[in-house]
């Protein structure tokens, strides 16, 4: 009696074991298959990171600051993933920056010097460069001054103590108006009325503020100020014309992207803009 009451223990224990055993074997199977699920899952997945933005520099001349602007929202805007930082300045200055190695992928140039001397040194291929823009030279004054100037020949009017112009070597709207100036045999005796500013905004600012009484500034740049007031256009027989260049640097590294902002800026959406802000363009 007592040896079958030990059979049936021993039996009983060596079930539940068995029943443990082929638990846990089908617990590690079931973390098995689960885990294999989820590696495949996480394989079959497509990547959640967003694309990265490419980053344009251009450089391009501080005449063209508010027409570039509105083109950038509209161009950003069609383009999500291209982000355009503008380095605006003299086009002298930036013709040096490109061929000092600064970083450029497009060059917007206020006079075709500055893009021809970057193309014979070859900075920008001649391919990749067009002009596309006109403007016109005019002398602004302040809107409360009180200084007759209706004409060049004011400028030598004792009354007129300052006048701005930018520096005619790196500042092609300075060099226009020296080129005026000296057309009508007045740039000698204005000398030392003579005041330089670094660009054609800086010469604006001048003449806002009532730092001199007369400038030499685009038409478009006087467009965009509520301060001043054309005195007068100069006469185009009396300097080059005004012509704006854009290329496409050699050294950029989003050569793509670049074309894509070249073409872009000769469409009928951003001739349309340049037009709005007083350029014409060239046909």
């Amino acid at each position: 009696m007592i040896k079958q009451m030990k059979s049936r223990r021993i039996l009983s224990l060596g079930l539940a074991a068995m029943l443990v055993f082929a638990g846990c074997s089908t617990q590690q199977k079931s973390a098995t298959d689960n885990n294999s699920s989820t590696a495949a899952q996480s394989t079959s997945l497509p990547s959640q990171n967003p694309a990265e933005k490419v980053e344009l520099t251009v450089s391009a001349a501080a005449s063209m600051t508010d027409a570039l602007k509105e083109i950038q929202k509209a161009y950003e805007t069609k383009n999500p993933t291209i982000k355009l930082n503008f380095n605006f300045g003299a086009s002298g200055a930036l013709q040096q920056q490109i061929e000092q190695g600064a970083p450029a992928d497009l060059f917007l140039s206020a006079a075709t010097k500055n893009m021809k001397v970057l193309v014979d040194k070859q900075f920008i291929d001649s391919t990749q460069q067009k002009k596309l823009l006109t403007n016109e030279l005019v002398a602004v004054i302040a809107k409360d001054t009180k200084v007759s100037i209706g004409s060049v020949s004011d400028l030598s009017k004792a009354e007129v103590k300052n006048i701005a112009i930018g520096i005619p070597e790196s500042v092609p709207a300075g060099g226009y108006a020296k080129e005026a100036l000296t057309n009508t045999k007045l740039w000698d005796t204005l000398q030392s009325k003579m005041v330089q500013g670094k660009d054609v905004r800086q010469v604006l600012q001048y003449v806002e503020t009532g730092n001199v009484d007369v400038g030499f500034v685009y038409k478009t740049d006087a467009l965009t100020s509520q301060k001043v007031k054309v005195a007068f256009a100069v006469d185009p027989k009396t300097y080059t014309p005004v012509e704006y260049p854009i290329g496409i640097v050699k050294a950029t590294k989003h050569s793509k992207e670049a074309e894509g902002f070249y073409t872009f800026l000769q469409s009928k959406e951003a001739l349309e803009v340049f037009v709005k802000y007083g350029f014409s363009v060239l046909k």
